[in-house]
């Protein structure tokens, strides 16, 4: 024992000693990282770290659940992901719901902070870079911080601005949220330095260009002139907001609304006279069957449709990401898919009929064949009962060697030649799978890559989602352009984007122009996360959102004489019948309470932060 610890103050002794003739001892880097003194160094370690504030996108649109099973537009099929919490008005601070990476306050914080620390440490006389690369990087850098701060905005209202990294010797972490108009303010101010910035630079995919600055910017300033963001306005349509003591956190208070319309439309414009989309400018509707394949490639971002994407969330098979996995999540149960997010009733019925007539039920011709005749748009968006799709697994062509989507259900012959009735591959009831078909009867095609060798949960797909699109800049400045009573400069550009659809040109004017436009936008941009917000800003909420989530059933009974052992989609054969349904309220029962304009901010966040004022209703 004496000769061991003999040894051991050795060592020590030693290591005193090396230590004392080497200050260097200590001062080791970490294997496993790179410390911040050389990022600030290095270029391409600096253009790491910017690239990185990128990954607050997360899968953009793409997760499991979608923005659109919170809307008008789809219900969420599976139970306990929190999506009624939202949808039945139930969000409170302690318990908002579903909210993912995207919208979360805490991770846009994150993302903020570290946009804070590129631009303070890039712009710092001593970064011993300068140039076109690093104007770049501040580019990048600012365009984030403005992006993470528009969706604190558009979400929650105002927010506390931060535009310095904190540090430990910070004197308080604790900001009271600034106004509304204060925030829109700093967002523009950093996207016009961002598009300043970026002016003249080279596209790089999934990075922020000069025309990203300006769309985004066009978004900030259409929603903020917005009904909701006009006090007088909001406090007149609703209650809730009209008791809320801070009305400033969530609208403009005072100012010129005609001048926010102006600037919406001054900087839609811009985006306009920088870039263009995918085939703008016809002066005529294309084909029908045209129309289809341009929409799908607008939105698939192929064979020019690319060219609709200012700035995308991209994907490769190579990175297994679940956003590249939108078939598996929403594809139909008779593929093996989950079904996870599908098309109600009344986005359907809003899809107009090929010569611009709206469809009704109340139409014999229409209710007897509700898929025939409609707008491109509907069957390059959504699978319906009959529509052609993608080859069946082998094991189960024989049970549909056509490849037709089956949501209803069919009378067919057995071997004896009795008439039995057959539940449809994708239903909850199908032999393939009875445990996640679609409640409402459909599901959705746009954005599913149309390849027949991707059909299951083997398979993965290289779809971006469009952070931001031309055509929305398009429509920010037609919306613009309406409300300013230039009805004529409008209805130009909006049926620009009608023509190369196919579908013909609007003629309306005042109220009935308007009407037309907002269903245009939620057609063409449909699944986009875009009818979350533009309910909410023009105040329809508490109409479009408080209807029961709907569906259809259908059956198709034999022809007297007909016969057919495997079923197909054949109204030579078949008599069918469409009805539309409610959901069960044990499934889904909406409701809408004007708190949900907003979204709470967590009580976890209240009590890091007792500056904080809670959003009106919580």
């Amino acid at each position: 024992m004496k000769r061991i610890n003999n040894y051991l103050a050795f060592l020590l002794v030693a290591c005193f000693t090396f230590t004392a003739c080497n200050d260097d001892f200590l001062d080791t880097k970490p294997l496993g990282e790179v410390d911040e003194t050389s990022v600030w160094s290095d270029i391409a370690l600096a253009e790491a770290f910017v690239l990185g504030i990128y990954q607050g996108f997360g899968n953009g649109g793409f997760d499991e659940q979608m923005l659109a099973s919170l809307t008008d537009e789809a219900m969420f099929t599976h139970p306990g992901r929190n999506i009624t919490t939202i949808t039945e008005a139930r969000s409170n601070p302690a318990d908002p719901g579903w909210i993912n990476g995207t919208i979360s306050w805490q991770n846009m914080y994150l993302r903020i902070r570290a946009a804070n620390l590129a631009i303070a440490k890039l712009t710092d006389p001593k970064f011993p870079i300068k140039g076109a690369t690093t104007d770049r990087l501040i580019g990048d850098a600012k365009f984030l911080r403005a992006y993470y701060s528009h969706q604190l905005l558009r979400y929650y209202g105002g927010f506390p601005i931060v535009s310095e990294p904190y540090t430990l010797n910070s004197e308080t972490f604790e900001l009271a949220r600034n106004t509304f108009e204060e925030c829109v303010n700093f967002i523009v101010k950093d996207l016009d330095e961002s598009a300043g910035l970026l002016m003249g630079k080279a596209a790089i995919r999934g990075r922020a260009t000069q025309a990203a600055a300006l769309a985004l910017k066009s978004r900030v300033l259409l929603y903020a002139a917005s009904d909701l963001r006009d006090g007088p306005t909001a406090k007149a349509k609703s209650a809730t907001i009209n008791s809320f003591t801070n009305i400033s956190l969530i609208a403009y208070t005072s100012g010129n609304r005609q001048e926010r319309w102006q600037k919406a439309r001054d900087a839609a414009k811009a985006v306009l006279d920088l870039t263009t989309g995918n085939l703008m400018g016809l002066s005529a509707p294309v084909t029908h069957a045209q129309g289809i394949t341009n929409y799908i490639n607008n939105s698939m971002a192929r064979n020019g449709g690319e060219r609709e994407i200012l700035l995308g969330r991209y994907f490769i098979n190579l990175k297994a990401e679940g956003g590249g996995r939108q078939g598996l999540f929403n594809g139909p149960n008779g593929y093996n898919n989950w079904a996870g997010n599908t098309p109600v009733q009344s986005l359907i019925d809003d899809y107009e009929m090929m010569d611009g007539t709206k469809f009704t039920w109340s139409n014999s011709e229409h209710a007897s064949a509700p898929y025939k005749n409609r707008d491109a748009r509907f069957y390059a968006s959504v699978l319906y009962d009959g529509a052609q799709w993608k080859p069946r697994s082998l094991a189960n062509q024989p049970r549909d060697p056509l490849g037709q989507i089956q949501t209803g259900s069919y009378q067919v012959t057995n071997a004896s030649g009795t008439i039995v009735n057959h539940p449809g591959l994708d239903t909850r009831s199908s032999p393939i799978e009875d445990w996640n078909g679609s409640y409402t009867g459909y599901y959705f095609r746009k954005f599913i890559d149309p390849n027949p060798a991707i059909i299951d949960q083997t398979s993965w797909q290289e779809v971006p989602w469009p952070v931001l699109r031309y055509t929305e800049a398009v429509l920010n400045y037609v919306e613009a352009s309406i409300e300013l009573g230039q009805e004529a400069e409008a209805k130009a550009w909006l049926n620009q984007i009608r023509f190369r659809v196919g579908q013909p040109a609007v003629t309306e004017t005042g109220e009935a122009l308007k009407e037309r436009y907002r269903n245009e936008r939620r057609i063409e941009m449909a699944f986009e996360e875009q009818r979350f917000h533009d309910v909410r800003r023009w105040m329809l909420a508490p109409t479009m959102f408080s209807r029961k989530a709907n569906g259809i059933n259908i059956t198709g009974t034999l022809k007297p004489g007909k016969t057919l052992s495997t079923y197909r989609y054949d109204p030579e054969i078949y008599n069918y019948v469409y009805r539309v349904i409610e959901m069960d309220p044990g499934k889904e029962n909406r409701q809408w309470l004007d708190k949900m304009y907003f979204l709470p901010i967590h009580r976890d966040e209240m009590n890091r932060n007792k500056l904080l004022v809670q959003n009106p209703g919580y």
